[in-house]
């Protein structure tokens, strides 16, 4: 029976994507709805976009990195999404808003493995060993649930309120800066609306990495060579409408556009 159900919300949040029409918050639904129930959630939506869809999996996403967030969430612990070639863009892509239910764009630095990583035991050094390179990143969330009324089980549920990723053009070694020390502006439409540093994933954006390659170790899920690893937000979360236009510029890597029409 629970399985069941299980699989009707994750049917219901696909349908909620490809329709754009929100639903009512699955804990308020089902209070008694597991994190682990949700990740079940999420997989399945995630299997109907690579069949249905003809997506693939490209990476992951890390969210929840931040304490504020976390605290916002009552969690003590980042979640994670997946990623598919469907959700990639282009650097400065024109986005359509009438695509989304209610999108909001966060500024992050994007991780490209060239080796595999196995956890658990995976530490910083061993992410920064396995990164081919690292480069600007624009991570648009949306929220399948109405009015992004959220708790920890709905966004994991919802791939991690995960929409579209933008990756900038500039590729950096990893090993060639601190990139906790790495400062990131976010412009929209012309004017700095958020600023932040590496150190907020996580104090170190390769910690993030870390604690996503050992959390997948313990389900036997490693992160692949080639794939694309979201390490999280840098900063607050940015509302965006039709007609605007972002930027965001990370010191000692590069920038990386994407505009919404």
């Amino acid at each position: 029976m629970r399985t069941a159900l299980l699989e009707q919300y994750a049917d219901e949040l696909y349908d909620a994507l490809k329709s754009c029409k929100p639903l009512a918050p699955l804990t308020e639904r089902d209070p008694s709805l597991t994190l682990e129930e949700a990740y079940q959630i999420q997989l399945r939506i995630v299997a109907r976009r690579l069949d249905a869809d003809r997506e693939r999996i490209v990476g992951k996403k890390i969210g929840v990195t931040s304490k504020v967030v976390m605290d916002l969430l009552k969690v003590n612990q980042p979640d994670f999404g997946h990623l598919t070639s469907g959700m990639l863009r282009e650097d400065g892509a024109a986005i359509p808003v009438a695509s989304l239910i209610a999108p909001k764009a966060e500024g992050e630095i994007a991780f490209v493995l060239k080796e595999d990583l196995c956890g658990p035991g995976i530490t910083m050094a061993d992410v920064l060993r396995a990164t081919e390179y690292v480069l600007p990143c624009f991570e648009i969330v949306d929220s399948r649930i109405a009015d992004w009324k959220i708790k920890i089980q709905d966004t994991v549920a919802d791939n991690a309120s995960s929409a579209l990723f933008v990756l900038g053009d500039a590729a950096i070694d990893p090993r060639e800066l601190d990139l906790a020390l790495v400062g990131m502006t976010l412009e929209l439409n012309g004017e700095i609306v958020a600023t932040g540093a590496g150190a907020a994933a996580l104090n170190h954006p390769a910690n993030a990495v870390a604690w996503l390659a050992n959390t997948l170790g313990h389900l036997d899920m490693p992160l692949k060579a080639g794939e694309v690893i979201l390490s999280g937000s840098l900063a607050t979360m940015v509302p965006v409408k039709a007609g605007d236009n972002l930027r965001i510029s990370l010191g000692g890597i590069g920038s990386a556009g994407v505009r919404f029409v």
